[in-house]
């Protein structure tokens, strides 16, 4: 059994025993417990607040050995639009309801909700629906919301 207690950040060079595949939603939660594909137990005992980005690597509290965190693919709605300034009004709507959110130049992100999904459609906004990882922004006090819609 690997109990992980401890964050680094991303290194590629890093010698890694293996690699964890989380959801946006499973690298918010500081205490887990997960198996792996072999069966290995896995027990996360990170600082409460502790938000796990793709890259970053765990480190087991008795052997070091390393484990590296991936973002796993899962379903997510993408949000695109023809101008900035719709792209921003949708951000502006979602963020009003505190939902968790990718944020970049081109697109937003956010888990699958039909009632978000409509508010979108009526701003006018095209929306995919995919399977790609999910990187929404840590909450401005260092936090991240569920991903339920309402925090």
């Amino acid at each position: 059994m690997l109990i992980f207690t401890q964050k680094k950040p991303p290194n590629p060079h890093a010698v890694v025993r293996l690699t964890l595949s989380l959801t946006a939603e499973e690298r918010t939660r500081s205490r887990h417990r997960l198996q792996t594909e072999d069966g290995q137990v896995i027990f996360l005992r990170l600082p409460r607040g502790t938000v796990l980005r793709d890259g970053d690597l765990l480190v087991d509290e008795t052997t070091d050995s390393l484990v590296r965190i991936t973002a796993k693919p899962e379903p997510v709605l993408t949000v695109v639009a023809k101008t900035t300034i719709d792209l921003l009004k949708a951000a502006y709507h979602l963020g009003n309801r505190h939902v968790a959110v990718e944020i970049t130049p081109t697109y937003l992100r956010l888990s699958p909700d039909p009632v978000l999904q409509a508010m979108l459609e009526q701003l006018g906004v095209e929306i995919k629906e995919e399977v790609s990882p999910f990187h929404p922004e840590v909450g401005a006090y260092g936090h991240h919301h569920g991903t339920s819609g309402l925090a």
